[in-house]
């Protein structure tokens, strides 16, 4: 792919390491290319991650994440985002691996994962741990990744009710990341409902995004303390940008105990038509 100095798509993401001092160890990065010099068709490729690990190791983790799952996809010349997906998940994941064998200080070192690649206007997207992918479309926001947590396991189980997880002693135990001795499958359901099978919600890849449609991609930071409604309300009358900063502000209000980084990716929509809400800019 060739890349490109402006996106075709709105682009807001900010990034805040929270209120208690702990270093940010969130990383993120939203790139933008032309498929080759004989196809102009546009290509967004969005990744946040988030680290795992003490001595600083977490934003080591993160930054592999992000910068060499980046890199791959700025070379990528087969077409094929779910296959790529499948690859790169898994050196990603060795590479930080074999770091972390070869320091002690980076022993048990890792990093969640959520990225959206948006060819056009079709959405494919990857995921492992509990960085969250949201799709908002008109007054209805819908979480499209699976959190790979203990807690989700036990509500899918029916161990736990929705209403005790934030309480939960293994709320924020994760069980796929990158960086484990083995490799993770990437997870590239997409639930457009949350009652989707899983093989509906794969089937889903390849999804055509409308106008005025925005993918939010976010670090459990934010998740932990604003709920999916107020997400969407964030974004009532407002650009991306300023969406991004209320978000963010909203966790932070309530205790910002974790890092929080949003990405939000906006669909060009014709602005003598209803707005979907947001403003452009």
């Amino acid at each position: 792919m060739i890349r490109s100095n402006r996106a075709h798509l709105f682009v807001a993401a900010q990034t805040h390491p929270g209120q208690t001092g702990k270093n940010n160890e969130d990383n993120f990065a939203v790139s933008a290319y032309t498929l080759s010099q004989y196809n102009p068709m546009p290509v967004v490729f969005a990744v946040v991650s988030d680290g795992i690990g003490g001595h600083r190791a977490g934003e080591v983790a993160s930054a592999i994440v992000v910068n060499r799952l980046s890199e791959m996809v700025g070379q990528n010349t087969s077409g094929n985002p779910l296959a790529l997906f499948q690859e790169s998940f898994y050196r990603v994941s060795e590479e930080i691996f074999i770091q972390a064998q070869q320091d002690a200080t980076r022993k048990g070192m890792g990093s969640t994962v959520s990225c959206a690649w948006v060819i056009g206007d079709v959405l494919y997207i990857a995921y492992a741990g509990d960085s969250r992918m949201y799709l908002i479309r008109s007054s209805h926001i819908q979480q499209v990744s699976r959190d790979h947590t203990w807690v989700q396991e036990a509500i899918e189980k029916g161990v736990l009710s929705h209403s005790q997880i934030k309480t939960h002693p293994n709320l924020h135990v994760i069980r796929r990341y990158l960086g484990s001795e083995t490799p993770p499958e990437p997870d590239m359901r997409l639930f457009l409902s949350p009652n989707d099978s899983d093989s509906k919600a794969k089937a889903n890849q390849g999804l055509l995004l409308q106008p005025g449609d925005v993918l939010l991609l976010c670090t459990d930071g934010l998740t932990d303390l604003v709920t999916d409604q107020e997400i969407l309300l964030s974004l009532k009358g407002r650009t991306l940008n300023q969406a991004a900063l209320e978000m963010i502000d909203l966790a932070n209000q309530r205790g910002g105990h974790d890092n929080i980084t949003t990405i939000l990716l906006g669909m060009p929509y014709d602005p003598r038509q209803a707005s979907p809400g947001w403003i452009m800019g």
